[in-house]
């Protein structure tokens, strides 16, 4: 047992930082001291979205549990470039502060910003400066790639609206993804299947844009089909094993069936 490191009843911020500091040291724990970056980078992004799961959930205690699990996600990193003497938590900490009271001149400067429209605005302005970013272009270069597509869809479409590349009404969205539609059936008939790759993107990224203009969001709406899509197919799949229908071997005009007989029970 570690004679280095009390044991107590309430542990606060520091402690978290002492103990990742035990757990990657000298007679710490072996699996803890051979994480990377790279290793442990996946485990960021699944602690991410079971906080957002109990977020959904409006599930209080299980949001404070998850949310223990990204901050120590954060010290894990932090500790990591500790030891190579890059940067600390500390740093870390002390650059999310400044950038905070430099964003918000409304509330730290003298900047007047009285909506929450204006307050986004000055964020953005000020963000491409402190990036260096002086054109439209490097703004959508800058989105992070490995967002999840739909999201990173949204994001540059975001940016480039504010860039003077949008239409004016959800009409001109709504036309450019029949357009797609068109376009993803013609590659089907005659184009390889890198064309038909590419249309079929083309048709998401404009049902994005279509989302945008109704103020929907694409990756939570995909997310509620998905969640439907799994209910229906309980309730299809129940109902055959109740009439004794093989699902398998049913074929699909049986199964649409009983899927719109779901469907308009709902």
């Amino acid at each position: 047992m570690r004679t280095d490191f009390p044991l107590k009843e309430r542990y606060g911020f520091e402690d978290l930082v002492q103990i990742m500091r035990v757990l990657r040291g000298p007679g710490g724990c072996p699996w803890d001291a051979e994480q990377t970056h790279e290793s442990i980078r996946k485990n960021l992004i699944e602690e991410t979205y079971e906080a957002v799961e109990a977020i959904d959930a409006r599930d209080p205690v299980l949001l404070q549990e998850e949310l223990g699990d990204v901050l120590l996600q954060v010290i894990y990193h932090a500790a990591m470039e500790e030891e190579q003497g890059s940067f600390a938590i500390g740093d870390v900490c002390d650059g999310v502060c400044k950038k905070l009271v430099l964003r918000h001149p409304h509330i730290f400067g003298d900047v007047q910003a009285d909506t929450a429209e204006e307050v986004l605005s000055n964020w953005e302005a000020i963000k491409q400066r402190e990036k260096g970013q002086k054109t439209a272009t490097e703004t959508l270069e800058s989105v992070p790639k490995v967002l999840p597509s739909l999201m990173r869809a949204e994001k540059i479409q975001k940016r480039a609206a504010r860039a003077g590349m949008d239409y004016e009404e959800l009409s001109g969205a709504f036309h450019d993804l029949r357009c797609e539609v068109d376009e993803l059936e013609a590659a089907i008939k005659n184009g390889t299947v890198q064309e038909q790759a590419l249309e079929l993107g083309d048709l998401l990224f404009s049902a994005v844009n279509v989302s945008r203009f109704l103020g929907v969001d694409a990756e939570e709406s995909l997310g509620l089909s998905c969640e439907k899509f799994v209910k229906r197919f309980a309730q299809v799949e129940n109902l055959a094993q109740q009439r004794g229908i093989d699902m398998k071997s049913a074929g699909i005009q049986k199964l649409d069936e009983l899927w719109q007989e779901i469907k308009k029970g709902c």
